[in-house]
Order: C-alpha cells, then structure tokens, then sequence
C-alpha cells in the first residue's frame, strides 16, 4: 500500500503506536518515531496480493508456515512496516499484530510506493535474521524481482512466460499465475499473443 506524504508531527513512542494501531480506522508505519498514514490500494494490487497470498496458503497447508496479508505488522529495530504478504514459520513474539520473524516477504510496488520499498524497506527487511527472501512485484508492468539472502540479496527478474521459484516456501509459481487477472499492457499482450494462431 501506498505512503502517504502526511506525517505526524510530534515524536511518538513504539507503545503509543502500537495502541493508537489498535483504535485507528487508518493504517500507518512507524519509523523511528513517526508515523506515516497508508493510502488505499488498487484493485491490480490486490489482485496480485491475494494470487500470491493463496497460493503460499495453498502450499503451506498443514506446515508450520503460515502467510498473512497486510493487516499484521513486522518490527524492524524501531520500525514498523505492513508488507503485503509474508511467510512466518516460527514466531518468537507473544505480540498477535507484529512479528520480527517473516521468512519472505512481498511488496507489490505502485508509483507512491516504489522509492520507499526499494531502497529503506529492502535495506531494513535485509536485516532480520529470519529473512530469506525479498520480492518485489510490479503492478502497472509485469517484473517480479526477487532478492535471495542464499545469493547475496542479488536482484533476479521474472517476466511472462517465466516461473519463479521461493525457496523459502518451496514453491514454483508460473508469472502468468501471479499476474492473473491484472489489467496492464505487459499482461494483455501476454494474452494476446497466446491467443494468436
């Protein structure tokens, strides 16, 4: 989801976020004592996070993992973030709205959104021990970046036609499945060209 540029004046400590969290009808992400509103999503964008979501439930059916979406926050030092989706295998935390424990986590990345999940948010996820990979999917063109702890955290880029592995959860996903019903050029000339004889 998107940042909103507004931002609250005043310092605030974490456990004055984590309360007022719980009363505000509006979400935000605190970073080192501010707190910045999100804006609402768009419907490719969460056409994309329920295709990954259901398919990491899917695969993770009766395993300790369990996916969730961008209602559950993870702390990152004294930060934190609401990814869009992310895997936890083993939650330390007696905390029922954050973990520090995400073995993967996704970003679906918009114009708004970009700048901050490619550069602070990558460099804050890099640094949780659980981590092993780090996605970043496009939602106005097909590119779906993944980051490997295992490689470096070196980018590697997907595109239609190709499938992607997350070894974190041991699963293979066709592009196409990720981007299924997303409405942009790269994905209706993807179609296009399936269709032609």
């Amino acid at each position: 989801m998107a940042l909103e540029l507004k931002q609250q004046a005043e310092w605030i400590s974490e456990e004055a976020y984590l309360q007022s969290e719980l009363l505000s009808e509006t979400k935000h992400e605190y970073i080192d004592g501010a707190v910045y509103a999100m804006a609402g999503a768009s419907k490719n964008h969460q056409r994309i996070t329920g295709n990954v979501s259901r398919e990491f439930g899917n695969q993770l059916k009766n395993t300790p993992c369990e996916p969730f979406s961008s209602d559950i926050k993870v702390k990152v030092g004294s930060k934190f973030f609401y990814p869009d989706v992310m895997v936890v295998c083993k939650d330390d935390s007696d905390n029922d709205y954050y973990t520090e424990t995400p073995v993967i986590i996704v970003e679906v990345l918009s114009k708004s959104t970009r700048r901050m999940d490619e550069t602070a948010k990558k460099f804050a996820y890099q640094t949780l021990p659980a981590l092993k990979e780090y996605v970043l999917i496009e939602q106005d063109f097909v590119d779906v970046e993944v980051c490997r702890r295992s490689e470096g955290w070196i980018s590697r880029h997907y595109f239609m036609g190709d499938t992607v592995t997350f070894e974190s959860v041991d699963l293979t996903l066709s592009v196409a499945d990720i981007y299924q019903r997303v409405e942009n050029d790269d994905v209706s000339s993807f179609v296009a060209s399936l269709n032609q004889p």
